[in-house]
């Protein structure tokens, strides 16, 4: 009997556990088939660490570089394994189902945990979580692949919980939460929903501040403020290896600050505002968050029975029926729109007027803050005031994804609302008051929008207009997406309406709290399937060995496999900067990912561009391969990269390069340059064969103006692994080398016949040294410290936690009293 008194409490937990776990793997009922999801960026995650995952198979240790992308870069970012957190573990456990059906069960749990700090009923905070975790965007970014975004997004509300815990119960207490959650935060590696998520405790933080102030109860803020700093600490700790890895490849990313100087000015320290704001929710598009389709949904075309492919292909214009989508806001593409829920938006509302007290302020705060930066270029006064003084904001593109704390807050102060409603905690006439004024709001509007389509704006998208399409296709167009519109519309009004009813089933004492809660749960869970349903379906789901055939070589990739010297290769077949599918059995010239180093972005953008475009013209005219081949002799960027093969046509022989440069080779005559610009302008005059670009930083190695070749000099590649790369020399003389690997010094270092020696940066991004005369031996080996480092005092924080752990839960034993 005492068991079962001590058993009682966490039934109800386990039967939310259950609820969750039955919810997501009906929604992803073909894992069950056992095919798998099938995404875009999945396949170029898989593709990217290909390199990385075989050297791991193969040697037992991370390589922590892979040149399988743009010619060579840290992996940090594409797949390593951290040792020494043992957070891993539980990062593993929890995500034991997989994904998609992991991150989408964790989001449901998480937001659950969230709830039952908020002291929310176990049944209610069972529909809260339900509702927050069905919210679309979820879904479509696990349509699109973006698995990290999706585990990060899912550790969040628990995280953000420990700190309220912290603040409002019991400061110890709620420190081992947020340090449990806030490691696995930060384990999920997508730093930009981290630093979002901190955005939203920060105004909670500044809320509490105020709070404390008007209560006089400044003292207890700064304790509990104090020691929210172990957590903090903690997890940094236990995450150290990862986050001083990526914030030592930060100062040569994409991220950092460039060295070239335009106009005069030196360029940003962050990503360019037009690339950051490339992805701007439309101010007018933020009713997506009520209406689904108030924007169209997503960048898919119309069904064959719609209006507009009637219209094309009455006009004989039936090939372009792809080309036109339902989205017609001002963003270059979407999968899909950030709705919460008509009913969830009805109760953001109603809990504006009947929640009292710091947490509204805080969610409401929150909520129009990340709506306001949503907007981006929309907005750019306020875009331009965080971009410009806010620390760290200007690292991130695609702004649009910063709504993941709207997503948050509104159904959470939603569900409080509930819960003042449920346990009676608001005076009824404000209930009845609340009721009326959310119902007024959301219901009036969706039912203004279902007669009145039009007050929408004009359904045709910016791109639209700029082509001036004719009038019978711009016609169809509308009446299509105004059918969108009015259909959505009408949808959540009824679900608005059946929400109310549930609540004034309970408000009038018709409907018991139980089952109000259920009815609710019902609702929320059936508003949220079939829109998520609209973008995540079986449809996305294929078998095992239909995914390997997608990924299977092609004839090009097979002629090329048979080389087994060492080389690149541009694949032309696909756009080379935003496509991985070459590095999946080549050393690319390309790739794709959000932070490649700066550099070599900057060699694509004023070098390879022009090689390339060069190749594809002078394609369009060859009549022979020699004609072809012959474009080389002007292509100086690529043949220092060592580029042997250009793909063409995935089924047809690829173009061979005759000017390839090797894998190292001496050149007779170093061209100093005093800065940046100099350097990167002098790339594309020089001929890389005969002469290396260098900066004067690194005049102290390159005393000689000539480094005249002699007959018999010879140096070439001996052995190659991705973290290790070993030469063969010999010269009569001293030699100026040239190494087609990508300069990064954070890492890599050089031995000759086993003594460290040194190199240095020459044309832009690659290697350069000196080498004596005679026979030698010359390693480059990648062994950062930072990893070395991170590795140990991330081992040392865990057992730290641990122990911490221990020592609150033997405190706590001895507190309370022996059971008898």
């Amino acid at each position: 009997m005492q068991i079962k008194n001590r058993l009682k409490p966490v039934i109800p937990h386990f039967i939310a556990i259950a609820i969750f776990l039955v919810i997501s793997v009906v929604y992803f009922y073909p894992v069950l088939e056992g095919k798998v999801l099938h995404t875009n960026d999945g396949t170029v995650a898989q593709n990217s660490a290909k390199e990385i995952s075989d050297f791991r198979a193969k040697y037992g240790e991370e390589p922590l570089w892979t040149n399988s992308m743009f010619s060579g870069m840290p992996a940090y970012l594409i797949s390593v394994r951290f040792s020494g957190n043992i957070m891993q573990f539980a990062h593993k456990i929890l995500t034991i189902l997989k994904l998609p059906i992991a991150s989408i069960f964790l989001s449901m749990l998480g937001f659950y945990i969230l709830l039952l700090i908020f002291k929310v009923d176990w049944r209610l905070a069972i529909a809260g979580a339900i509702a927050y975790g069905f919210s679309t965007y979820f879904f479509f970014i696990l349509a699109a692949g973006h698995n990290t975004k999706a585990i990060a997004i899912a550790y969040m509300a628990p995280m953000i919980g420990g700190i309220y815990y912290t603040y409002r119960n019991h400061a110890i207490r709620g420190a081992l939460i947020t340090t449990f959650f806030l490691t696995l935060e930060i384990i999920a590696n997508h730093p930009q929903i981290t630093y979002y998520s901190l955005i939203c405790i920060m105004v909670f933080i500044i809320g509490e501040f105020i709070y404390s102030v008007r209560k006089q109860e400044i003292s207890k803020f700064i304790k509990n403020s104090v020691i929210l700093i172990i957590p903090v600490l903690l997890s940094v700790g236990m995450n150290f290896n990862s986050l001083y890895t990526t914030y030592e490849y930060s100062k040569y990313s994409t991220r950092s600050k460039s060295e070239l100087v335009t106009n005069g000015t030196v360029q940003t320290s962050g990503l360019d505002k037009d690339y950051i704001t490339q992805w701007s929710y439309g101010i007018d598009e933020t009713l997506t968050l009520l209406i689904p389709d108030f924007r169209g949904g997503a960048c898919q075309p119309f069904d064959k029975d719609s209006e507009t492919v009637k219209a094309l292909r009455k006009n004989n214009a039936g090939q372009y029926v792809n080309s036109f989508v339902r989205y017609w806001g001002s963003q270059p593409w979407v999968d899909g729109p950030v709705y919460v829920g008509a009913i969830i938006f009805f109760l953001f509302i109603l809990g504006l007027i009947i929640v009292k007290g710091a947490e509204k302020w805080w969610l409401l705060s929150a909520t129009i803050l990340s709506v306001m930066l949503a907007w981006g270029k929309n907005f750019m006064p306020f875009t331009d005031l965080f971009l410009n003084y806010f620390p760290g904001y200007n690292k991130f593109r695609a702004v649009t994804m910063i709504l993941v704390i709207a997503e948050f807050c509104i159904p959470l102060l939603g569900i409080l609302a509930l819960r003042n409603i449920f346990d009676e905690s608001s005076p009824k006439k404000d209930i009845l008051k609340g009721i009326k004024i959310a119902f007024g709001i959301t219901g009036g509007l969706t039912l203004l929008l279902v007669f009145f389509p039009g007050l929408a704006g004009s359904f045709i998208s910016p791109v639209e207009q700029q082509q001036q399409i004719p009038s019978w296709l711009s016609s169809a167009l509308v009446s299509d997406r105004k059918d969108l519109l009015r259909s959505d519309a009408l949808r959540s009004f009824v679900f608005i309406l059946l929400g109310t009813i549930a609540i004034l089933g309970f408000y009038y004492q018709k409907i018991k709290k139980g089952h109000a809660v259920v009815f609710l749960a019902i609702l929320f869970l059936a508003d949220m399937w079939f829109v998520d349903k609209r973008y995540l379906n079986a449809d996305r789901f294929v078998r095992k060995e239909a995914k390997v055939k997608l990924s299977s070589p092609s004839v090009a990739d097979n002629i090329i496999l048979k080389d087994v010297s060492d080389y690149r290769v541009l694949n032309l077949a696909v756009s080379p900067f935003n496509d991985a599918s070459t590095s999946l059995y080549h050393k690319s010239i390309g790739g794709y990912h959000g932070a490649k180093l700066k550099r070599y972005q900057e060699l694509i953008d004023s070098s390879l561009v022009n090689d390339i475009s060069m190749i594809q013209k002078v394609g369009t005219y060859a009549k022979t391969i020699e004609d072809l081949q012959s474009v080389f002799n002007n292509t100086p960027a690529l043949n220092m990269l060592n580029t042997k093969y250009v793909i063409y046509n995935p089924d047809a022989a690829p173009l061979v390069n005759p000017d390839a440069l090797g894998n190292a080779w001496f050149v007779e005559t170093p061209v100093m340059v005093n800065n940046a610009n100099e350097e990167l302008s002098t790339v594309n005059k020089i001929d890389p064969a005969f002469q290396a670009v260098i900066d004067n930083r690194f005049k102290d190695q390159v005393r000689k103006t000539e480094y005249p070749k002699t007959d018999g000099d010879m140096i070439e590649l001996k052995s190659y692994k991705a973290n290790e790369l070993v030469y063969t020399s010999s010269a009569q003389g001293e030699k100026l080398a040239v190494f087609s690997e990508i300069y990064y010094p954070a890492g890599w270092k050089c031995f000759i016949d086993g003594k460290e020696s040194s190199y240095f940066r020459t044309d832009w991004v690659l290697r350069g040294m000196v080498v004596p005369a005679g026979n030698h031996e010359i390693k480059f080996t990648f062994k950062p410290s930072s990893y070395m480092i991170g590795n140990k005092v991330s081992l040392a924080s865990s057992i730290l936690f641990i122990l911490l752990i221990a020592g609150y839960f033997i405190a706590e034993l001895k507190i309370k009293p022996k059971f008898e």
